[in-house]
């Protein structure tokens, strides 16, 4: 039986964490959240736990543009080192909450694990998250899935052509049980 992942820890994790579509979009068309109006979560403490256990956030540039303000992560709830990585840091606008970064992956982690101080390092970038997982860094996917489907945007995991990732859930005693899901369409 699957149940309700146990809460999130601070364990200096690399965290790939997304709200994502019944379709595999984490952001519609041009980064836009929009779709995410009127969700709730069943995990009332879930903002809660994130807020207490992310010690640095590393995104990525498209999605830095669509929403520069990290004073705004968490509802504003959360605040801390924000590194943006990027190929073109120099056109880069202003940003007081946060770094850009022009390195490879991996030291852009390094350098993200090393401001967490002990804490996880959320990524919020498809991108990011998926260069992490092919070098074998990234500790934990973490998705909350929305009952939506998008049809277009920006998928979690898009990489054609290569070998598919096996994963183990953590919520249950046998960690290659499908989840399954049943929805219906609101009219």
């Amino acid at each position: 039986m699957i149940g309700e992942p146990t809460p999130q820890t601070a364990g200096g994790k690399a965290l790939w964490h997304f709200t994502m579509s019944l379709d595999g979009f984490v952001a519609g068309p041009g980064h836009t959240m929009d779709w995410m109006a009127g969700l709730t979560s069943g995990r009332p403490d879930l903002i809660d736990q994130y807020v207490a256990t992310t010690g640095a956030v590393l995104g990525g540039r498209d999605g830095f543009d669509a929403f520069p303000d990290t004073a705004a992560i968490y509802g504003g709830q959360w605040s801390g080192p924000v590194f943006v990585l990027t190929h073109h840091p120099d056109d880069a606008p202003e940003s007081e909450g946060a770094t850009f970064l022009s390195c490879d992956v991996a030291e852009a982690l390094a350098i993200a694990k090393q401001a967490a101080g002990g804490k996880n390092v959320e990524i919020f970038s498809a991108s990011i998250g998926r260069q992490l997982l092919d070098l074998g860094l990234l500790d934990e996917i973490d998705l909350h899935i929305a009952p939506v489907l998008l049809g277009e945007g920006v998928r979690l995991y898009d990489n054609p052509g290569a070998a598919p990732v096996p994963l183990a859930f953590t919520m249950t005693d046998e960690p290659r049980h499908e989840v399954n899901v049943r929805a219906r369409p609101l009219r």
